[in-house]
């Protein structure tokens, strides 16, 4: 399993870095990455913190460690700067918060995700076709995810993204213990969201390609 999606409490999860990762270790996890949620008040505390977590877990555990964040309800003009900012601050992950039909995110949030060149765009709610044929061509990774309430849209993305041939990677959104999942329920989530085993499989080559592309100083990338 390949998590490029969760919180700890720095943001709103429950758990330590370390025990976040000790858990995903325990399940088999090959990857994950740190993602807590930012805006323009907090994202270079929350990325100074991950990141010293990052620096000792990938010399002492097992699995990829990768210090990100969530770009979460910033106004839709600012998304592009923001996520450039992360970058420059150490996030190798940048997802944002999409537009989830549960939460009030501004509207316009998807677009602006894909137009500033977000890696992820979490949970985008009833996107559009045009806006999923930007994120193909732009190589924003669409999120299929297994976190109850912003999941209740993945068949839509799903389908979406298929037509509009938009790459997909499976997430959980981790926010507690009970929230990290083994792979094989990472199938279920794919093939519930109305993909093929085919398709699901290239969701996690999706994941898989994504964390040997980025150049870091870590020695332990073995996915």
């Amino acid at each position: 399993m390949i998590d490029l999606h969760t919180h700890t409490f720095f943001s709103d999860g429950e758990l330590l870095p370390s025990e976040l990762v000790r858990r995903a270790e325990a399940l088999g996890y090959r990857a994950i990455a740190i993602t807590d949620h930012v805006d323009y008040s907090n994202y270079r505390f929350v990325l100074e913190n991950i990141q010293e977590a990052v620096n000792v877990l990938n010399d002492t555990t097992s699995i990829v460690v990768l210090p990100g964040v969530e770009i979460t309800h910033v106004p839709p003009v600012k998304i592009p700067d923001l996520i450039v900012k992360c970058r420059e601050a150490g996030a190798k992950v940048v997802v944002v918060h999409g537009e989830t039909v549960v939460e009030p995110v501004a509207s316009g949030t998807n677009a602006a995700a894909i137009e500033g060149k977000a890696d992820i765009l979490a949970h985008p709610g009833l996107i559009s076709h045009r806006e999923a044929e930007a994120a193909a061509e732009a190589g924003v990774f669409l999120e299929i995810t297994a976190r109850k309430g912003h999941n209740i849209t993945n068949g839509l993305v799903a389908k979406v993204a298929v037509e509009a041939g938009a790459s997909l990677v499976i997430n959980t959104d981790a926010h507690s213990p009970g929230d990290l999942i083994t792979r094989s329920f990472a199938v279920k989530v794919g093939i519930g969201a109305g993909l093929s085993i085919r398709q699901v499989e290239e969701c996690f080559l999706n994941s898989e390609r994504f964390v040997k592309e980025i150049k870091t100083s870590y020695t332990n990338i073995d996915t």
